[in-house]
């Protein structure tokens, strides 16, 4: 494909998004140049077959290596990289994947970087243990790394002030405090446990565990600590030494990236992952006579209006849909799980009745005229279901028995449903007579 301005133009607003969010160790120009690289290899990987995930990873690597290591920076390239949707049409869909492989790579190099860093401030600070007095003061007293020092009996006895500004409190109300009190209350027993339980027992050691400390403010956080025990000398006393890094804002990054990945971009509803996900866990608890239901729904003349009108307000189309549907299907789950294609769940107990209802609720609620653009666009949709005993299936069936269904109620005309009956004696994937329903 050949794209070359295209490609420039939204390199530039990439740019734009996120050069703020840090130190760029090389001029706008080139940069430019880098993230179009970027986007041509994105693009790439949306046509290619397969789709090219390793090298959308990469891509996601290779932003870190530049220094684009703000927790900003995903987000903000997300919403930059919104028109690459038209630039890979009809291809649109597996988008979807390509973004979610470059946030894996994003994330796995991001924290291979700080791992590294944290591996080099051990390192110093084991150097530090056995150098003199103001070569450890210079790395206790700059890095950023939170540090403190204990007696022999748990009692703090000096904090740095990373240390001191992660928990909002001078070195005065720190020190002759008990160790446990650098971590959240509700942690201090494990922390006072394992230190006595490991460490003091063996007389020397390191603990590594990720616990929580409290800011003197009332706020939390999470940090990773690696608590040593330093044997005494012949020189000095045996004392403990504290390392806390601060993974508030990586834990954050990494519940944001789990919840991308199991949610549509463009509708916020929970996409095919979640939704197999959350059947496999009512797979597993249902008890024998445990009824799911499933419907799969189908958006008619959705083509259309993105040939008419453009992919831009096909999309915006699609949200206000979503919307509708995520409204009336309340309280069952609504997934997107391609193009115009929607799928509700209907967790145990359901039977025939209540799927019949939530059908015609969500047909009703498409067919109803929409908004968009100064426009009033009018669709149908047309929906498959499925109502079955949960025990002994697997997800991917249910699937398959309601999208087939989908498929006989696209037959049958527009705005229409089909339900499927499942005969007591074979697999849920086969069905009885269908039901129509208008």
């Amino acid at each position: 494909m050949t794209h070359n301005r295209e490609f420039a133009d939204l390199a530039r607003q990439w740019r734009i998004a996120v050069a703020d969010t840090g130190f760029v160790p090389m001029p706008m120009r080139e940069l430019d140049r880098l993230l179009t690289g970027f986007l041509t290899r994105l693009a790439a990987a949306a046509v290619a077959e397969p789709v090219g995930v390793i090298d959308a990873a990469d891509v996601g690597a290779e932003l870190v290596r530049a220094n684009l290591t703000d927790p900003q920076v995903l987000s903000r390239s997300f919403t930059a990289l919104a028109p690459l949707a038209e630039i890979v049409a009809p291809h649109t869909d597996r988008l979807l994947d390509v973004l979610g492989a470059l946030s894996r790579g994003y994330t796995e190099e991001l924290l291979a970087t700080r791992g590294r860093h944290l591996e080099m401030l051990h390192t110093a600070t084991a150097e530090a243990r056995n150098a003199a007095e103001i070569r450890f003061r210079v790395v206790f007293d700059n890095t950023t790394v939170a540090i403190g020092i204990c007696d022999a009996e748990g009692r703090v006895v000096d904090a740095n002030p990373a240390l001191r500004a992660m928990l909002g409190l001078p070195l005065a109300r720190l020190r002759g405090r008990p160790v446990a009190d650098l971590v959240h209350p509700d942690d201090r027993g494990e922390l006072h446990s394992r230190i006595a339980g490991e460490l003091m027992a063996a007389g020397e050691g390191t603990l590594r565990l990720e616990l929580r400390y409290a800011h003197d403010d009332g706020g939390e956080g999470w940090a990773a600590w690696a608590v040593t025990l330093v044997p005494e000398s012949a020189a000095r006393a045996a004392y403990l030494l504290i390392v806390g890094e601060d993974t508030t804002q990586r834990r954050a990054l990494q519940t944001e990236l789990h919840r991308q990945a199991r949610h549509d971009p463009l509708t916020g509803l929970p996409n095919r992952r979640q939704l197999i996900d959350t059947m496999a866990e009512l797979i597993d608890a249902a008890a024998p006579g445990d009824r799911i239901g499933l419907g799969f729904l189908d958006l008619d003349g959705f083509k259309a209006v993105n040939d008419t009108h453009g992919h831009g307000t096909g999309d915006r189309l699609l949200t206000a849909v979503a919307t509708r549907l995520a409204r009336h299907a309340e309280p069952e789950l609504l997934a997107r799980v391609g193009g115009d294609e929607f799928v509700v769940l209907f967790p145990p107990p359901c039977d025939i009745h209540r799927v019949s209802v939530v059908a015609e609720r969500l047909l009703e609620a498409v067919a109803e005229p929409i908004p968009v653009d100064g426009l009033l666009l009018s669709i149908s949709a047309c929906l498959g279901a499925v109502v079955t005993a949960v025990s002994g299936t697997d997800a991917e069936h249910l699937l398959d028995a309601a999208d087939t269904g989908l498929y006989r109620a696209k037959a049958a005309g527009p705005n229409r449903w089909v339900l499927h009956t499942p005969r007591a004696d074979v697999r849920p994937v086969a069905v009885a007579e269908n039901t129509v329903l208008d």
